[in-house]
């Protein structure tokens, strides 16, 4: 009777209709994946959690001004971007590394919570060194979006109209 496309084009939803009693009921065809397997740093492997990676990401945000809508978002986008993987296989340092990208350009401090335990900081010099790159990374944007532009000369031999050259 109808048929539509679910969860972002992973499932479809059908609406049927039995022909011996009429009687109209919903089924759900998914599509079967292959589950990714995670290569953890001591080369033990295990399926891909979403669960993991989201619960990560929230503890990182904790009374942060990341909405619960923007964190959603970027486990969709890992997602993805992993589900795109021909081989159907990732480290936890790429997504670890992905997680730190994306967190990076929305927090700071989200950043740097999420990194101390990714790169397991012993040192609060390692904090340090952390902060004072994003500082310098920050300076660096602010620097070139406050910069004006040159203006490009005109071609040798051209005049710009108050009849100098």
């Amino acid at each position: 009777m109808d048929s539509r496309s679910v969860r972002e084009g992973r499932a479809v939803r059908r609406r049927r209709e039995c022909l011996r009693c009429e009687r109209r009921f919903t089924t759900y065809e998914y599509i079967e994946e292959r589950p990714l397997q995670i290569t953890k740093r001591d080369g033990e492997r295990e399926p891909f959690d979403r669960r993991k990676l989201l619960l990560s990401i929230q503890i990182a945000t904790a009374k942060r001004p990341v909405s619960p809508t923007e964190i959603e978002r970027v486990v969709e986008e890992i997602e993805r971007d992993l589900d795109r993987r021909e081989s159907g296989e990732a480290e936890s340092r790429e997504i670890g590394e992905m997680v730190m990208e994306r967190l990076k350009r929305r927090d700071h401090i989200a950043y740097v919570r999420f990194a101390s335990v990714y790169r397991n900081f012993q040192d609060p010099e390692e904090f340090l060194m952390e902060f004072r790159d994003l500082r310098d990374r920050q300076t660096q944007r602010e620097i070139r979006r406050h910069q004006p532009e040159l203006e490009l000369g005109l071609p040798e031999g051209e005049e710009d109209g108050d009849g100098r050259d």
